[in-house]
């Protein structure tokens, strides 16, 4: 299966020493672990990833991208063949989550059930090894990377190589795979901020709840 990917020069340096061939552990960022996001941005002809790290403190490392070339004619190999890529992707990097844009339908309906089979594909490898995956529209993750919704191509590529530093040219699947990687890095913070306020409320509603029923069995007693 053809896959082109573009070097990394940092990533050796992120990998724990002692670990198995096509194993990549986690990695120790200051005083947490940072988190691996794998984005994709799935496609009959090619379908980009992109690997990228968010530690604890906010900082973002580029790890990894390239396509997935499948080949052949016909529908069902080429959905075999993402398939089989992106979960060998996934049992070699190990990431935490995926990360994977909401398809904008044209009026092209033929495009638009190829890149729906394309990324039921991706979803089903992540769902097969257990990886969970969240999803953005194509406007929140130009927000997310440009600050502008209706931000070009090119726009993506150029912020995507600037933010995570990367010197060489990326293909606009790669970026594209990494953009999405980016918005949910950044959606993060948010969220475990969202989970710990609901937590936060709902220990408060349960001491509550606890406050009255006492009451209630004193008042009869």
């Amino acid at each position: 299966m053809p896959i082109s990917t573009s070097p990394i020069p940092r990533w050796s340096s992120s990998v724990l020493k002692g670990a198995l061939p096509g194993s990549w552990p986690l990695r120790i960022a200051g005083q947490g672990v940072a988190i691996r996001i794998l984005g994709v941005d799935p496609g009959m002809g090619t379908t980009g990833f992109g690997l990228v790290e968010f530690e604890n403190k906010g900082s973002l490392l580029y790890c990894e991208s390239g396509v997935l070339r499948p080949r052949g004619t016909s529908v069902s190999p080429r959905l075999q063949h993402i398939f089989r890529g992106l979960t060998r992707l996934i049992e070699t990097f190990k990431p935490q989550f995926m990360a994977v844009e909401r398809p904008f339908f044209g009026k092209n309906v033929k495009s638009a059930m190829l890149l729906g089979q394309a990324r039921g594909a991706a979803l089903l490898a992540a769902a097969e090894t257990g990886l969970e995956v969240q999803e953005f529209s194509p406007l929140e993750v130009k927000q997310a990377v440009v600050g502008y919704g209706r931000a070009a191509k090119e726009q993506i590529q150029a912020m995507v190589r600037t933010i995570l530093g990367v010197r060489q040219a990326l293909t606009a699947d790669a970026a594209d795979a990494l953009a999405v990687a980016l918005c949910l890095a950044h959606s993060l913070p948010m969220q475990r901020s969202l989970r710990e306020a609901l937590l936060t409320e709902d220990r408060k509603n349960r001491r509550r709840s606890a406050r009255w029923t006492e009451k209630d069995l004193g008042d009869r007693l």
